[in-house]
């Protein structure tokens, strides 16, 4: 069973859709946690 290709209009990257305070904060959040995460680990070695 042959396949077509996708076409290249369709396949596109995903958005990130912040469009609520909430969502951003919670996604700011998540950054800062990682960063904080990352200074965290190489403190400690």
């Amino acid at each position: 069973m042959e396949q077509k290709p996708y076409p290249a209009e369709k396949a596109r990257g995903g958005e990130i859709v912040l469009n609520t305070p909430l969502r951003r904060a919670i996604f700011l959040a998540g950054l800062i946690g990682a960063v904080v995460l990352v200074i965290i680990t190489m403190l400690v070695r």
